[in-house]
């Protein structure tokens, strides 16, 4: 079962991290705004677009499955890993800073899922 959890968690990652950083590059290719017909053809004809809702659709569904069989204290936590490989990524791809509050951040972040894990499996053996 937890090799089920490990998936889970790994796929819930992968689809929350395509679908922020499909948002932001369909975001970036969206300017200028004009709000018309053409501006929607446009957005519409950009690949990302459909990247930030396969990975929002893909997410949902490994969520409600995570939430249907795996404990919530440790799903709900790593619902937030997409925060750091999202983090990560921006600074690779988008040049974005990576400064102290970040990487603290981060690191809280991995730090509390791993005290939940740690804690689910403690009182599951009890």
């Amino acid at each position: 079962m937890k090799r089920f959890y490990f998936i889970g968690f790994f796929l819930l990652l992968c689809f929350d991290t395509l679908a922020q950083i499909s948002f932001k590059y369909a975001s970036t290719q969206a300017l200028p705004l004009n709000f018309d017909p053409d501006w929607v053809v446009r957005l519409f004809s950009r690949p990302w677009v459909y990247g930030a809702i396969a990975g929002y659709l893909g997410a949902f569904v490994t969520w409600m499955t995570l939430l249907r069989y795996a404990p919530v204290g440790p799903s709900f936590a790593a619902s937030h890993l997409e925060i750091v490989s999202v983090t990560l990524l921006s600074v690779w791809l988008f040049h974005e800073p990576l400064n102290i509050q970040k990487t603290l951040g981060g690191m809280l972040i991995l730090l509390g899922v791993l005290c939940l894990a740690k804690g689910e499996e403690v009182s599951g053996a009890a």
